[in-house]
């Protein structure tokens, strides 16, 4: 499991359904683990 994942698995279990930010080179690795999430961007 990638720290990515982990982030977005811990949002998850606390509630989050929503999270902003902006996509690019340097969080790629969020942006790819957030399509396997139920969280909305």
């Amino acid at each position: 499991m990638k720290a990515a994942e982990l982030l977005f698995k811990c949002l998850e279990e606390e509630g989050v359904k929503y999270i902003f930010g902006i996509p690019g080179e340097e969080n790629i690795d969020i942006m790819d683990a957030l399509l396997d999430s139920t969280i909305t961007a």
